[in-house]
């Protein structure tokens, strides 16, 4: 599979327009229904941007249910939301697979998620020492690694992790693909 023209949709907290969502909410639904669309998101619940946090609450919850409906893992954008996130997934009965992005908080919260089922992505973050403890702990199978926006290549990041879990990047390239894998099993095709 070639994932060059693979990406993701959704509409992220940080985006929410008021005056046009149900456009924005139609328009997502029909772009995600595109074969080349593997997942919904960014989208989730971010407590430090401007958008109000009832709306955010409203637009994660229509795309769970959309993600729900099309059989399409999630990709979340938290941000100091995270009991809140859980709760709205654990209520709207998420039953596709759920990646948190750019996973950057506390080992309580990591093993939250992780027990839920849920993946972890991790970027630039490996370099915090922090991070990496909390990383460090967490099965080779609950984990994806990104760049997202940051000026770190993803051949640093393979190396940083692999250095953090002793593994040779070879290994924890084969277990984030076996993890890649896993998710896009549950696309319908």
């Amino acid at each position: 599979m070639l994932f060059r023209s693979k990406y993701s949709v959704g509409i992220h907290p940080w985006y929410i327009n008021r005056d046009n969502i149900n456009d924005e909410l139609s328009k997502m639904k029909i772009a995600a229904l595109k074969e080349n669309v593997l997942a919904l998101g960014e989208c989730g619940l971010d407590r430090l941007c401007q958008t109000d946090f009832k709306l955010q609450e409203k637009v994660f919850i229509e795309q769970i249910k959309w993600a729900n409906e099309i059989a399409k893992p999630l990709i979340i954008h938290c941000v100091k939301a995270h009991h809140e996130t859980l709760q709205i997934l654990k209520e709207h009965n998420k039953t596709s697979p759920v990646i948190f992005h750019g996973f950057n908080n506390k080992e309580e919260i990591a093993q939250k998620i992780i027990s839920q089922g849920y993946y972890l992505s991790f970027g630039k973050q490996l370099m915090n020492p922090t991070i990496e403890k909390i990383f460090s702990k967490i099965s080779l199978e609950h984990i994806f690694l990104e760049t997202d926006d940051s000026d770190i290549s993803i051949d640093e990041i393979y190396k940083q992790a692999s250095k953090i879990k002793n593994i040779s990047a070879e290994r924890l390239s084969l277990q984030i693909k076996k993890n890649l894998e896993t998710i896009l099993k549950s696309i319908p095709i």
